[in-house]
């Protein structure tokens, strides 16, 4: 497409070369695609080198100027613009304006959030798309100035000349999407041509190290194979240089994104016909403190997904809810300081109910928090790449599905109500945690059984249990009674000691003070019988001897 200055200072439609040109890379994407990647690249160095003709005879500069003006390292950029223009090129097609008109601008959390008048709403998404597009044109624009060729710098006088003449010539649909797809086809080799870039670094450090810690025979085995391997990957490179937008000429790409800024212009204007206007859509926006001007749509998206993070856990750690509390903003923790005092926690709900309270709001409202999220840590500079694969990311969420056009007032009221239900959770998670803490009293009730003694007695902690076996173990009591009376008192203490062949190992009363102390841990056992008989005839005194 040959822009000269003299043809982009009077509005006129693109020249008929340019278009034939359109229509040839249109036709030959559709046979590239059905012969693989390999073969649509090929094909497009075939056009690549028609176009440096074409424009070499138009007497604007010379073919070798052209030829050597290749992207080389711009490619990272390049691809980037390229993958901004296919996502908005998408967002156009008849597909996603039927799910935008039948599914996300009826959803709950754009109605509520943003307007439930369909008209407004086309128009932010008619201004959203313009938008876009202006920061595609704009990056089109900035290659155009880097070219040799004149005739590709200074695009926005062109670009601003299209936008007002809306029924000029353009490709049609299937030609537009046909240009996209050759172009994305180079950003794929262009993506897998980064990951190869960072490979061979990684490859070239570990040599290095490897020189400096190895020695003798293993540093030169060791050494010959990173080499080896270097050595192929700088192969493959290579090859991926000529199959990217690393060997293409900047002109070659220009003509194809030109076509397609062109192409856009004329399609929001289709795709939303009267909403695309932005005066009366200013006028009913004003009354309105949106998020997204104000600067807090990322900030509250999060404060957002904190809280759903904190519902999903079973317990709520007190650094996680301090440091919640400390991310709110001042309005909204004046608020939540105002409405704690009288707020009641009922005995009768449950962690369940509560968490099921606050789902009825997070299971809307944390989705377009984290479209939120993704809008602003997306596809925004070619190091994502590193983060997604060698798969190009591509991104369908649509700033209407984010926190950008909600009504600030009303994103505050669902916080508030969400921090409060947070704040009965906290306290009623931890009445059930300290409830499983708390020890039950061990004193058996009269009359109890011998088994229920031996539930009691396991009630005790590790520690009691471990002073009771080494109590057990230090004071050794040489008698002849097999059993001990653990309540006995002092007078028949005594008694006992009389009966011992050991009175001389320790004295009774030491005995007792230390079996006193003892005992107190134990639980209080009344057998409902004769104590004194059924000692006697544990230890064998009933037998006359």
């Amino acid at each position: 497409m040959s822009y000269t200055t003299e043809s982009r200072a009077t509005p006129r439609t693109p020249c008929r070369t340019s278009l034939e040109v359109s229509l040839r890379l249109g036709k030959a994407g559709t046979t590239g695609i059905a012969i693989g990647l390999e073969k649509a690249v090929e094909v497009l160095d075939t056009l690549g080198s028609s176009m440096t003709n074409l424009n070499a005879s138009s007497g604007f500069v010379s073919g070798a100027a052209i030829k050597g003006n290749e992207i080389s390292i711009l490619a990272f950029e390049v691809a980037n613009t390229i993958v901004k223009g296919f996502n908005l090129l998408q967002s156009l097609s008849a597909k996603s304006i039927r799910h935008l008109k039948e599914e996300v601008l009826l959803s709950h959390a754009v109605q509520d959030l943003v307007s439930k008048d369909m008209d407004e709403l086309l128009r932010i998404v008619a201004a959203d798309k313009r938008q876009e597009l202006k920061v595609f044109s704009d990056e089109v624009i900035r290659f155009g100035n880097r070219s040799k060729n004149p005739q590709w710098h200074n695009l926005e006088r062109y670009f601003e000349k299209v936008s007002k003449e809306l029924n000029g010539q353009r490709l049609s649909r299937d030609e537009a999407e046909a240009i996209m797809q050759q172009l994305m086809t180079l950003v794929q080799f262009t993506a897998e041509l980064y990951h190869e870039l960072h490979a061979l670094d990684r490859f070239e450090q570990d040599i290095q190290r490897k020189g400096e810690e190895e020695e003798g025979d293993q540093r030169g085995d060791g050494l010959a194979f990173l080499r080896a391997e270097i050595k192929s990957q700088k192969k493959q490179i290579r090859h991926l240089k000529k199959k990217s937008l690393w060997s293409r000429s900047l002109e070659e790409v220009m003509e194809k994104l030109v076509d397609i800024v062109h192409f856009l212009y004329l399609e929001i204007s289709n795709a939303f016909g009267n909403a695309d206007d932005p005066k009366p859509f200013i006028g009913r926006m004003s009354n309105r403190q949106r998020l997204g001007p104000a600067g807090l749509a990322l900030h509250y998206a999060n404060i957002v997904l904190q809280i759903d993070t904190l519902v999903a856990r079973s317990s709520i750690p007190a650094n996680t809810k301090d440091a919640l509390y400390q991310s709110l903003p001042p309005n909204i923790k004046l608020a939540l300081h105002s409405k704690l005092p009288s707020l009641r926690v009922v005995e009768e709900l449950t962690i369940a109910d509560i968490t099921d309270e606050m789902e009825k709001t997070l299971h809307w409202l944390s989705p377009m928090a984290t479209n939120t999220s993704k809008a602003h840590h997306g596809f925004g500079w070619v190091g994502e790449w590193a983060n997604t694969g060698s798969e190009v990311r591509k991104t369908g969420v649509m700033r209407i599905e984010t926190f950008h056009h909600a009504d600030k007032d009303k994103v505050e009221y669902y916080i508030l109500e969400l921090l409060l239900w947070l704040h009965r959770l906290a306290i009623r998670s931890k009445a059930v945690s300290d409830a499983g803490k708390v020890r039950p009293a061990i004193k058996s009730p009269v009359g109890a059984a011998l088994q229920k003694t031996n539930e009691q007695i396991s009630l005790l902690t590790i520690d009691e249990q471990n002073m009771l076996q080494d109590v057990n173990k230090k004071i050794p009591i040489r008698r002849i009674s097999k059993s001990l009376d653990f309540d006995c008192l002092n007078i028949r203490f005594r008694e006992n000691c009389r009966l011992t062949k050991s009175r001389s190992h320790s004295s009774c009363k030491s005995k007792e003070i230390t079996f006193n102390r003892i005992f107190s841990k134990l639980p209080v056992i009344d057998f409902d019988i004769d104590k004194e008989r059924a000692l006697n005839v544990i230890d064998r005194l009933d037998v006359v001897r």
